[in-house]
């Protein structure tokens, strides 16, 4: 539906609100940040890998995004399924990361070493002041495989590594699906606004869209692993199994579907 010159500010903005809050529900989207926010234990971190997300989405589709607004630049199609297609392998990447993370014996099947810093996770019942509980317990293995305990802290991660690790992640993986869908979304722009100016504003409200939705859905999905974190660690654990499951499953569905059905590595790669 073309959107007039004179529109109103105010639909402009609603439309890029709601449009970019819809985008941040896009299956490879929700997909990549489960498999993040996997080995998140706090509702408000998990929130804040959805926001680091968002804000590499954003800042590719506006700065790829504008480029093509403004210049009228024009994306070939290959290049187009390129950028795709790195998507898929980030999804494959994340998955992989994901299951090495949960499993010493998935590593050692496949012939990884873990950091012998590493935390792995179990659980581990506990009794404060005589009320017995189960926390997800982590085992820190040295290089003679001896395991050294640590119950000052019960957070499934790396010590204080990991939750910046993810942020940097997240804000990465957002970067990868921002620089994919930015001609997409700038297309769609140039059809419905043919104002440029107003066209960069529609992508900078969709951006804050993309981050508030992101968000979210981290919030939703860190709730069950938050919760489960806590009384129910073998659950917890296969939360983290499923989500590094899923992701490289559905990154090997993209790089065939993408990479063979549609031709891409057949037909071999763009020249760029």
């Amino acid at each position: 539906m073309l959107i007039p010159d004179n529109a109103a500010p105010l639909s402009i903005a609603m439309l890029g609100l709601i449009l970019g809050m819809r985008h941040a529900t896009d299956a490879d989207h929700v997909i990549a940040v489960t498999a993040i926010v996997s080995g998140e234990r706090r509702i408000g971190a998990a929130a804040r890998i959805g926001i680091a997300w968002g804000i590499g989405h954003s800042l590719m589709v506006i700065l790829v995004g504008g480029a093509i607004i403004l210049f009228k630049l024009t994306v070939p199609p290959r290049l187009s399924m390129a950028l795709e297609f790195a998507v898929a392998i980030v999804l494959v990447m994340l998955g992989i990361s994901v299951l090495m993370r949960s499993s010493r014996r998935l590593a050692n099947f496949f012939g990884l070493n873990p950091d012998p810093d590493e935390m792995f996770a179990h659980t581990h019942a506990h009794e404060h002041e005589g009320i017995a509980h189960v926390h997800p317990h982590a085992h820190q293995h040295d290089v003679e495989h001896s395991a050294v305990h640590s119950h000052d802290s019960h957070e499934f991660t790396r010590s204080g590594r990991f939750a910046r690790g993810s942020h940097l992640r997240a804000f990465g993986v957002g970067l990868v699906h921002g620089l994919a869908g930015s001609a997409a979304v700038a297309l769609l722009v140039l059809s419905a606004i043919p104002n440029p100016m107003w066209g960069l504003v529609y992508l900078a409200i969709f951006g804050i869209g993309t981050v508030a939705g992101m968000a979210l859905i981290t919030m939703a999905i860190g709730l069950p692993v938050s919760l489960t974190a806590q009384r129910l660690g073998n659950l917890n654990h296969a939360l983290a199994i499923g989500a590094g499951l899923l992701s490289l499953g559905f990154g090997l569905f993209l790089v065939y579907q993408i990479g063979f059905v549609e031709g891409l590595l057949i037909g071999g790669l763009p020249a760029i």
